[in-house]
């Protein structure tokens, strides 16, 4: 009889293993994520043992362990190299996910276009030599004096093979997703292939010192396709978001073991590939001189990087019976949440009126610090009246009306200072300990939004 292969059942969110289908996976709780994949019978070799057939591992005391640095790879995009922390580390394994189309493909070989004195595998599975030399004639114009080796291949044994015969220093996987090993039956994609894949790369990395970057794909939820292990196993997980019909991107860092994950990158999608945005405040601000109401300009901070953003609002009266409330780049709860205020706390009767709110630039905005110059952009359009030129806002709005501290503050009012603003509206109490002497700009201090609205508009 043919012997019958075995088959268990794992979590696709999360990776974990059951003999049988469950429900709802005991490791992450989530519900239906259990699918049966046959699975390769382990050898001999992978087998745990307590024998003393081994020769024993002394473990060494963490005082006893030389401390290496090791110099970070630059690359050449001043953006990802701040991501990272400063460049890619040796050894490490990086993830960037984003979805399909948002540049990560171009992001990638853009770099790797532009190193020097490297050796560089990128391996591809999804794309031909032709299609990807097609992008790299775009994205290059011609400059190909780069060590950049294709390899157009999706069985992991064969690009071992490869990478043996001639060691790279720096190897590229598009995308982790379509790689998949022939010691197991289940299909390019599955949980087990995704698993043992990166398990393999990862070994490799940290047993050369040879830098690996996966691209990976997203699910329908946002989040990196494949089992949650795969974000456990990588040393760095990069987000690249943004939205398709509007030209910027921001690469986000999701996890670093070697750098800080509150840093973000900026770019501007061209025809020959992604710019780079060193100052994202001059390019979201109108460039318009005519004062119009309804704008505003707020200072944001997103992880550890300051910028300012332009935030329009138009209040009109309803021509139907119920009134409409449109948001663009910022919660709509949270905005429905700050009319509320504006009605109870100052005396606005904005209930029968329609509330459109834009965030402009086509960037999504979640600092609770933005609430000050929305409640402004929405007084300034329902008065219909220009706020002064050359001044910004930022602070958090409570339902008492009160306008609360915010973090950072000090990097959101040199921000403001850099561009050239002449005022800030800043929380009252929020600039204890805040050397104010040194900064060139106007500090106007407020503690509700009935005084904001009087400094405003008389």
């Amino acid at each position: 009889m043919a012997k019958t292969t075995k088959t268990t059942f794992f979590c696709k969110n999360c990776g974990a293993e059951s003999p049988k289908w469950v429900g709802r996976c005991p490791q992450c709780g989530e519900w239906n994520t259990f699918i049966e994949e046959p699975v390769a019978p382990k050898t001999s070799k992978g087998r745990l043992t307590t024998g003393s057939s081994h020769e024993p591992v002394t473990p060494i005391k963490i005082a006893d362990v030389k401390a290496e640095d090791l110099p970070r790879i630059k690359l050449p995009s001043g953006e990802l190299n701040r991501v990272l922390g400063g460049g890619l580390v040796p050894g490490s394994i990086v993830l960037i996910g984003g979805e399909p189309g948002i540049g990560k493909s171009t992001l990638v070989l853009q770099n790797v276009l532009r190193i020097r004195n490297r050796r560089v595998l990128y391996v591809s599975g999804e794309e031909s030599p032709q299609q990807l030399r097609m992008r790299a004639d775009r994205i290059a114009r011609g400059r190909m004096d780069c060590e950049c080796y294709l390899l157009c291949e999706t069985a992991l044994e064969n690009i071992f093979a490869s990478i043996q015969s001639e060691p790279p220093g720096l190897i590229i996987v598009d995308s982790i997703q379509t790689i998949a090993s022939d010691a197991l039956e289940s299909a390019a994609g599955s949980v087990s292939q995704v698993r043992e894949c990166a398990a393999a790369l990862l070994r490799y990395a940290k047993q050369t010192l040879t830098p690996v970057v996966l691209v990976g794909h997203i699910n329908k939820e946002g989040s990196i396709a494949g089992p949650k292990v795969l974000e456990h196993i990588v040393d760095a997980v990069l987000q690249f978001e943004g939205d398709r019909q509007y030209m910027y991107r921001i690469l986000r860092s999701i996890k670093n073991r070697f750098g800080n994950t509150s840093e973000i990158g900026i770019y501007e999608m061209k025809e020959d590939g992604l710019r780079e945005v060193t100052n994202p405040s001059e390019m979201l601000l109108s460039q318009s001189d005519e004062p119009l109401s309804g704008t505003a300009i707020g200072v944001t901070m997103d992880g550890a990087r300051p910028f300012l953003i332009e935030v329009q609002a138009l209040v009109s009266t309803a021509a139907y019976g119920t009134a409409q409330r449109s948001v663009t780049g910022f919660d709509q709860r949270r905005m429905n949440m700050l009319l509320a205020v504006l009605e109870k706390r100052v005396g606005f009767k904005l209930a029968q009126k329609d509330v459109f709110l834009n965030i402009a630039g086509g960037l999504r905005v979640s600092d609770p610090a933005m609430d000050l110059a929305v409640i402004c952009a929405i007084l300034s359009s329902n008065v219909d009246m220009p706020l002064a030129k050359g001044i910004c806002f930022t602070g958090e709005v409570g339902l008492s009306g009160e306008i609360r501290s915010v973090t950072r503050i000090e990097q959101r009012i040199g921000e403001a200072a850099k561009l050239g603003f002449e005022s800030i509206v800043v929380p009252k109490g929020n600039l204890k300990g805040v050397r104010t002497g040194q900064m060139a700009i106007k500090l106007i201090e407020v503690a509700r939004v009935e005084e904001a609205f009087r400094h405003l508009f008389g």
